[in-house]
């Protein structure tokens, strides 16, 4: 019989093995990875392990190999599993007793006595990591002068973000929730109180929605008029356009997904038409007054929330998923209406998923202005919004996007 505590630790020594050998995502490590976790509390910290592991990861390495006379392979267990050790004591302040008790047995048949050895050192020697986390070189040189605000960024999960319905609420909700309102519509919370118990989910009266992620539906401006909203689910965005007064056609290649989309939109009461379709081969006819494509990208942006991303996207994933976006913006602006509205967006940091083919797009540019972005942000000097983690940092920061417009 596993002691206490063993198999969450046991599931985050899987996802860590996931996002690092296989390149898998968090998200599709997850369901196998905490497979016998009955309650939702070890699953919870099973990832909340492997993401401070994976958030802090060349720091932990650092300290590991202080303390080895040679040092352990990248891909060896006995890291791995120090890892999660160090991610527990220095992060979420595990106490070194439980540390051990709940880590050593997943090296059963193995080096115990290096890895119990590793740790002591560090733990007698007062280790520390430093104020924020360093990117791995590759990341860094990618990111350029950015790099060291988005690091600090990095250091700590971040805060809850919602989107009202109504804008005109913002007041309301704000003193109901206990928040900060970023922006008209916007809210802010401290993160850890659970999603559906708080005031105003089971009303439908607003969504999770990163603040920088509700900023392309934003730049579309209100309706009436068709919009048509691109790889659409979860419905984030659709729920933005529909909220604005859009008639909102919401297509996308999963059908599961776009069930998950229904399943937002009948939550909130707002009105919907779903296509299940892929837009590279979607033979649909009809022009739109606006059209969003928050495109599929390296998601580097979300690097708060999903540190995984700092670890498995590679030169060959960004140039994939570059090519990819130029032949949806190619597709979406054929059926944008003369006058028509196009906004590209997509949550990504570098720099080939976003201003390099928005240079390339054959339509006039509708530059973005300051008085349409929240206080603390503004345009590039091409009209272009690119944000990133470490702006508005005494607001808690936002995640990173790169958004575009232009008109037919």
């Amino acid at each position: 019989m596993d002691i206490p505590g063993l198999p969450a630790r046991r599931a985050a020594l899987k996802l860590l093995d996931a996002v690092l050998r296989r390149g898998e995502t968090l998200d599709q490590a997850g369901h196998n990875a905490v497979q016998g976790l009955a309650a939702d509390a070890d699953k919870a910290l099973a990832r909340a392990i492997a993401a401070e592991a994976l958030r802090w990861l060349p720091d932990l390495d650092a300290l590991i190999d202080s303390a080895t006379r040679q040092p352990l392979p990248d891909d060896a267990k006995p890291r791995a599993v120090l890892r999660l050790m160090l991610a527990q004591w220095l992060r979420l302040g595990t106490p070194p007793h439980a540390v051990v008790a709940t880590a050593l047995p997943l090296l059963a048949g193995g080096p115990k006595r290096l890895a119990h050895g590793v740790f002591a050192t560090l733990t007698r020697q007062g280790a520390a990591l430093p104020p924020q986390p360093s990117l791995p070189p590759a990341v860094a040189a990618r990111w350029g002068e950015r790099a060291p605000a988005i690091a600090a960024a990095l250091a700590e999960p971040p805060l809850l973000d919602l989107t009202l319905k109504d804008p005109a609420t913002t007041a309301e909700w704000a003193e109901r929730l206990g928040a900060t309102s970023l922006m008209a519509g916007h809210l802010r919370l401290p993160r850890g109180e659970a999603i559906e118990r708080l005031p105003g989910f089971a009303d439908g009266a607003w969504w999770v929605q990163d603040l920088a992620a509700s900023l392309p539906a934003r730049l579309l401006g209100s309706g009436p008029g068709r919009a048509l909203d691109l790889c659409a689910a979860p419905g984030g965005k659709a729920m933005q356009l529909s909220a604005a007064g859009w008639d909102v056609v919401a297509l996308d290649a999963s059908a599961k997904r776009l069930e998950r989309l229904s399943a937002n939109f009948a939550r909130v009461g707002l009105p919907v038409e779903v296509v299940v379709a892929d837009a590279l081969d979607w033979a649909g006819e009809e022009r739109f007054d606006a059209i969003l494509l928050d495109a599929p990208c390296t998601a580097t942006g979300t690097c708060r929330r999903h540190p995984d991303v700092l670890h498995r996207i590679t030169g060959t994933q960004i140039r994939e998923m570059a090519e990819l976006q130029q032949r949806l913006l190619s597709r979406a602006t054929g059926w944008l209406k003369p006058g028509g509205r196009l906004v590209y967006a997509v949550c990504s940091l570098e720099q080939d998923e976003g201003e390099a083919i928005a240079a390339e797009v054959p339509l006039k540019r509708l530059p973005i202005r300051a008085e349409e972005l929240p206080a603390g942000l503004a345009p590039t000097a091409e009209g272009w919004l690119r944000t990133d983690p470490g702006m508005l940092a005494a607001a808690g920061g936002l995640d990173g996007f790169f958004v575009a417009r232009w008109s037919a």
